[in-house]
Formats: structure tokens, sequence, C-alpha cells
């Protein structure tokens, strides 16, 4: 895979760059090892029978480059309580895939949701002081048109960023777009 846009959010680039330059490269590494393959025959009514690109394939392919280079999740369980309730939840938490140092990394071949989720991932885990930036991995609109209908694309991560200011995430964030080499 390549990337073909990035996107600073309060100086997420910066800081990746300047504090955790090795960290950087290993991302660019393991970006171009990941092979996209369209081993994905599609279901849906629109593009029956095509070969689609896999999410889960690439997502895999991502998880093993980035744990050969040691990346670990982090995880922070709690007990979920609310103001004037008796209610407990025990048991929720908030997780991130790969983490190395005091950088998050997200890959997220899903739905548009998901993308924004990771923001608020990133704001938890920033205001623990356990993250120094967040960077978000995300198919362009290229490869989401040849995706299964449902993946987003993060032109649109970067467009609601952008018109969010510095309010949300009020977190340094790196946001990666790739494509297929093809």
């Amino acid at each position: 895979m390549r990337i073909v846009y990035e996107y600073s959010h309060l100086g997420g680039s910066e800081i990746l760059k300047v504090r955790y330059s090795g960290i950087e490269e290993e991302i660019r590494t393991v970006i171009e090892k990941v092979k996209a393959n369209r081993i994905k025959e599609s279901k849906e009514k629109t593009m029956k029978g095509e070969m689609l690109f896999s999410p889960k394939d690439m997502n895999d392919q991502f998880s093993k480059y980035f744990n050969d280079l040691k990346y670990h999740e982090i995880r922070d369980t709690y007990t979920i309580t609310i103001p004037n309730s008796e209610t407990k939840i025990p048991g929720a938490f908030k997780q991130v895939d790969f983490v190395k140092d005091k950088v998050l990394i997200e890959v997220q071949f899903g739905k548009y949701a998901f993308m924004f989720y990771d923001m608020a991932k990133f704001q938890y885990f920033f205001n623990e002081n356990k993250a120094d930036v967040g960077i978000e991995i995300v198919p362009c609109h290229h490869l989401q048109k040849e995706m299964s209908s449902g993946v987003s694309y993060g032109e649109q991560l970067v467009y609601d960023i952008e018109r969010l200011k510095r309010h949300f995430p009020a977190v340094p964030v790196k946001v990666m777009l790739v494509d297929v080499d093809e």
C-alpha cells in the first residue's frame, strides 16, 4: 500500500517527526508492506460477483507487521457509573490496537462511526497521560470505492476534523490515507 495524503491536527505530524521519528519510519514501512488483495467476492446487489479488496485481509497484515515490531495493545478497564443512579456496569473498557511509547495507532477499514470513535479513544488516553499523539490509518476514497459498502474513507474524517477546528479531538492526531499500489 501507499500513503496518498497526510493530515496533521494540533501538531500530530510534527510530534511524530520530532519525538518519535523511528516510530514514524516503522509506520511507513508497515504500510508499504501491506498488499491489498481482491479476495472478497461481493454479495451486494450493486456489485454482485465483483472481486473487492478485503478489509479483513488488510487488517490481518497490519496486525502481523505491527506485532512483529513489538507494538502492543493498550486497554483501560473500568466500571461505568452515572450521576444520580445506582447502576454499576463493570468490565467496560477503552482499547487501542497498536501502541509503542506514547504513540497510539488505529487502522480503520470499517464504518465511519468507528473512525470517529477512534478520535474519542485517542482523546481518552491523551487525557490519562498515556499518549502524546494518535495515528489513524484509513482508506482514501479511491480505495473505499473498491471495498464493501459501509466502509468509510479518510477524506470524510479530515473534512469533519477541519470543521470542528480545535474543539474535537483536542489531542494531536495524524491521519494517513492509504491506497493500493496498482
